[in-house]
């Protein structure tokens, strides 16, 4: 049973991260890579990846959604939840003022963080609740394409 536990699982994760993936986000699974995404000029919207339903059924497709849009963030990247622990620890250094919540959304300028969306206004809402509210920071934060 707990074979089949297993397996089951890594599908589930290896789906999540290429949903996310195939998006265009760039995926980091070292502290490393996160300070050399995270440090980088302009924007970056970081999607904090996880296994739960809100996050396959709102937080993903809003993800992918979102920035198809005339401002979006300039880099996209994601760390996963419970996988990639040295990443979404680093990751979530920079969320200061923020407690840790997956999935949520970061969006950083110059590595500074200047608004998350946080699991609380993702579940319970519908993807496109959520694109909207993504858009709406993309237009205070993120210059037009």
């Amino acid at each position: 049973m707990s074979m089949d536990f297993n397996i089951f699982m890594n599908d589930i994760v290896r789906q999540a991260r290429e949903e996310i993936t195939q998006a265009g986000y760039q995926e980091l699974k070292t502290a490393e890579e996160v300070e050399e995404a995270l440090g980088r000029k302009g924007t970056t919207l970081v999607m904090v990846n996880s296994v739960c339903g809100c996050a396959g059924g709102v937080a993903r497709p809003a993800a992918a959604y979102a920035i198809h849009y005339d401002k979006r963030p300039d880099h996209l990247v994601t760390v996963f939840a419970g996988q990639d622990k040295e990443a979404t620890e680093k990751a979530r250094s920079y969320f200061t003022n923020y407690p840790p919540s997956s999935p949520s959304f970061a969006l950083l300028k110059g590595g500074k963080i200047c608004t998350m969306i946080e699991r609380h206004q993702i579940e319970g809402h519908t993807p496109a609740e959520v694109v909207a509210k993504l858009q709406e920071e993309f237009d205070k934060y993120c210059e037009e394409i």
